[in-house]
């Protein structure tokens, strides 16, 4: 059996986040200080096969009552670091008092490494810690206090994490926009106007808290161990656009997250990605296109190879797929020749941003020589499909084998 701990699970992204666990015969350990929230979500929690779930009403702003998870909670695969707060109010950073920013501070930033502290003795051999910060951790979004210096600090703190516990599989969630109790509580107080949030989403909408879930859900498997070490930016591209124009509302609707894929491999050399495509094969199925063409370009072909395989999956689709492509992770000798590889990351967000109306998702995985292609098969199963249908734009650099002590 395995078994996951998971803070901030009485509501929004936690509690969708334990019901995916717990639906999938994990044991959950749920954290949270709302006693009444918690005890609901845990009555509603399935248990296959006898599976007791634990509440724990911990506030986690509290070091010592963080200390007590030692006590009592069973050996674990994975820790979630999902609790986070926004300031309450709408002063100025500089009109805040030392108190306001600490207990912010304290919940998003130093509650985390406080549970990977007291957890610590508890988790099995590759064990995974997931910590959720925020797209505020990449971009600052002013009037939110110390929000986002909170969240750019918990990513920090997590890429320290990883090269402290190579052992271990520590990556990052950040989020955008995603239609939580919090997000509506903005909305309805009038800090967040959903139609400018959405403005800046070249996917054109909010997320569901379940599209986080499922999110989370594979970074606590074996499956993210590629993944070490990195941050997943989940937001619907709006960390990679830089548009001066606003983003309309999208009119297409998400498909279900735990739907099927008709994936399509594209590109030479690319038998060892076809035992994973026939698997994952539907009849009605959310549309997908794996292209491996650029791992074998030449140097200085990179943005040539992505816009063909972008113009080839344009031609086969309109609206509502998916185009995944693999890039080969590699150094050149020649300086001429090094900005290559930028420009066709820089290419994958540009064509996300164009797509995003119609649904069109692309994303780009940077694959090391020495990672056998069986490894990325969970990873791309995630990015491909319709449970990453929030994830665009981005360019994910895997680790290899070589790289495991640099974790």
């Amino acid at each position: 059996m395995q078994n996951v701990l998971i803070t901030g699970a009485a509501s929004g992204i936690g509690r969708d986040t334990a019901r995916l666990f717990a639906s999938a015969g994990w044991q959950c350990v749920l954290v949270d200080r709302n006693a009444q929230a918690l005890e609901k979500v845990v009555r509603s929690l399935p248990a296959h096969g006898g599976v007791t779930h634990f509440p724990r009403v911990i506030d986690l702003t509290d070091r010592q009552q963080i200390a007590s998870l030692a006590e009592g909670t069973p050996a674990l695969d994975a820790i979630l670091n999902n609790a986070g707060m926004t300031e309450p109010s709408t002063l100025p950073l500089i009109e805040q008092t030392p108190e306001q920013l600490q207990r912010l501070l304290a919940l998003n930033l130093t509650a985390p490494a406080a549970v990977v502290d007291a957890c610590a003795g508890l988790l099995r051999p590759g064990a995974r810690v997931v910590n959720v910060s925020s797209g505020a951790g990449l971009a600052a979004i002013p009037w939110r206090g110390a929000y986002s210096p909170s969240k750019a600090g918990l990513i920090a703190q997590t890429m320290a994490l990883a090269q402290a516990r190579p052992d271990l599989c520590v990556t990052v969630l950040a989020p955008g926009f995603v239609r939580t109790e919090l997000v509506e509580s903005l909305i309805q107080s009038g800090r967040l106007v959903p139609e400018g949030a959405v403005a800046k989403i070249p996917l054109g909408r909010m997320a569901a808290p379940a599209e986080m879930a499922r999110a989370l859900f594979f970074l606590a498997s074996a499956g993210a161990r590629p993944l070490r070490g990195q941050i997943l930016a989940l937001n619907g591209g709006s960390s990679i656009s830089g548009a001066s124009r606003p983003y309309a509302p999208t009119t297409i609707d998400t498909l279900p997250l735990d739907g099927p894929v008709k994936l399509d491999v594209r590109g030479d050399h690319a038998g060892p990605w076809h035992s994973w495509a026939e698997a994952s094969t539907g009849t009605t199925a959310y549309e997908a296109c794996l292209d491996v063409s650029a791992l074998s370009a030449p140097e200085g072909g990179l943005l040539q190879a992505v816009h063909l395989a972008a113009t080839r999956f344009a031609g086969r689709h309109d609206q509502q797929a998916s185009l995944t492509v693999l890039l080969p992770s590699r150094s050149t000798a020649r300086w001429q020749a090094a900005g290559d590889a930028a420009a066709a990351r820089m290419l994958v967000s540009t064509l996300a941003c164009e797509w995003g109306s119609l649904a069109l998702r692309i994303n780009a995985v940077e694959v090391p020589e020495d990672l056998e292609p069986s490894q990325l098969h969970p990873l791309l199963a995630y990015v491909c499909g319709p449970a990453a249908q929030y994830l665009t734009g981005q360019t994910l650099r895997c680790r290899g084998s070589a790289s495991q002590s640099e974790a």
